[in-house]
């Protein structure tokens, strides 16, 4: 049984190349725009599923369900699983096949969001938001190491930027059209609702992701876009390669660089929306509204942040990160010392947040990494830098 489940998830193998370049570079084409594709909205809905109580939280504590430590715990319990589940699942994700890992993990985090919404016990609480941590682990480490797989090293930063993007969808969807169903029909919809939304989006990504492209037939990537401006393709082991990883000091610095954005980051995506309600006296959908403005912003500045890496500084991160990680200190400031009653003034400093978290998260939580390790470690590196997220 174990031996099928691992076989299942396990990446395939290579499959003769095709000698056809006009079939090669069809095949490569397609699955690539569909990767792409699957990724930003797949890893989008992903945050629905993560998200639900932070949208919840007060309208759960006016209900009674739960206390506000009680909900800490649970938040908790959540972030403590995933991280641990995020260096897991990226070793793994090296040697899996992304379009089932992944997929699996949004089906199984939907089902664990809609038993969510009909329990009432605050243990069973903890236990399904645990499970739902370790299930949502599954959602970042993969879709680096599908990049990799299918984009070269010059067109990396900018489809990295546009994927990273991916998680303000999700957040926008949960801070708008959660709100609302919370609103409308009460704490449960905000669980049930993204659950079963999310079953579905489950199967179409099953349908739309792919597995490396050698399992095709199909060239590495650096041979098909004659890119080696990263080196050729190795050849080593891939478990010495994810220790030469754990021994680089450089990543252990973006580690700690990224625990401390996510610190930032964390507390506006968990309290923010409760922060407006009980600090500056806004309604829950007035709140998400002004919450709102985070993650449309926040996916202009990763869309943008490749780009502009890749176009204007050759592909080198450093320059870019200190600009995005002063607008996002700014925003931060603002917030806090904007007084009540000043809503534009609240839209403007989450905007400016957003958008320099945005930049940030693509940078520091994955892109410089991947850039100075070798692409076939991508998941480790992902998944080590996830850990102190």
């Amino acid at each position: 049984m174990v031996k099928k489940i691992i076989k299942f998830f396990a990446t395939g193998d290579d499959k003769p190349l095709l000698k056809d370049e006009n079939e090669i570079k069809k095949i490569y084409e397609k699955k690539r725009w569909s990767v792409l594709i699957s990724l930003i909205l797949g890893y989008g809905f992903f945050y629905t599923c993560r998200l639900g109580l932070s949208v919840a939280k007060k309208p759960i504590l006016d209900a009674g369900v739960l206390s506000v430590s009680e909900m800490g715990i649970i938040g908790s319990v959540l972030l403590y699983v995933y991280a641990v589940g995020k260096f897991t699942n990226g070793v793994l994700s090296d040697r899996a096949n992304i379009k089932r890992f992944m997929s699996t993990a949004l089906f199984l985090s939907a089902i664990v969001n809609i038993i969510f919404g009909l329990t009432d016990l605050f243990i069973i609480f903890v236990i399904l938001w645990g499970l739902n941590g370790w299930f949502q682990s599954i959602g970042s480490a993969p879709s680096v190491v599908s990049i990799c797989q299918w984009y070269s090293n010059k067109e990396r930063g900018t489809r990295y930027g546009i994927w990273a993007g991916a998680h303000n969808i999700g957040e926008g969807l949960t801070f708008v059209v959660t709100a609302f169903l919370v609103s409308m029909f009460g704490w449960r919809a905000g669980f049930i609702g993204p659950g079963i939304i999310c079953i579905f989006v489950a199967l179409a990504l099953y349908n739309a992701l792919a597995d490396r492209p050698q399992t095709y037939g199909l060239p590495h990537v650096a041979d098909y876009k004659h890119d080696y401006s990263a080196g050729k393709p190795l050849k080593e082991n891939v478990g010495k390669l994810q220790r030469m990883v754990l021994k680089n000091p450089y990543v252990w610095i973006l580690g700690l660089s990224s625990a401390l954005m996510y610190v930032a980051r964390y507390a506006i995506n968990n309290w923010a929306i409760l922060f407006l309600q009980e600090s500056k006296h806004y309604e829950l959908i007035d709140a998400s509204y002004v919450m709102g403005a985070y993650p449309v912003m926040g996916f202009i500045g990763a869309s943008f942040s490749g780009f502009l890496s890749d176009k204007l500084f050759n592909s080198k991160r450093n320059i870019p990160t200190l600009f995005y990680g002063i607008i996002e200190t700014a925003g931060v400031i603002l917030l806090f010392i904007t007084p009540p009653g000043n809503v534009w003034l609240d839209t403007i400093a989450m905007g400016m947040f957003g958008f320099g978290i945005g930049g940030l998260i693509v940078f520091l939580s994955g892109l410089i990494a991947v850039d100075i390790t070798p692409k076939v470690t991508a998941g480790t590196v992902k998944g080590l830098i996830g850990m102190f997220s």
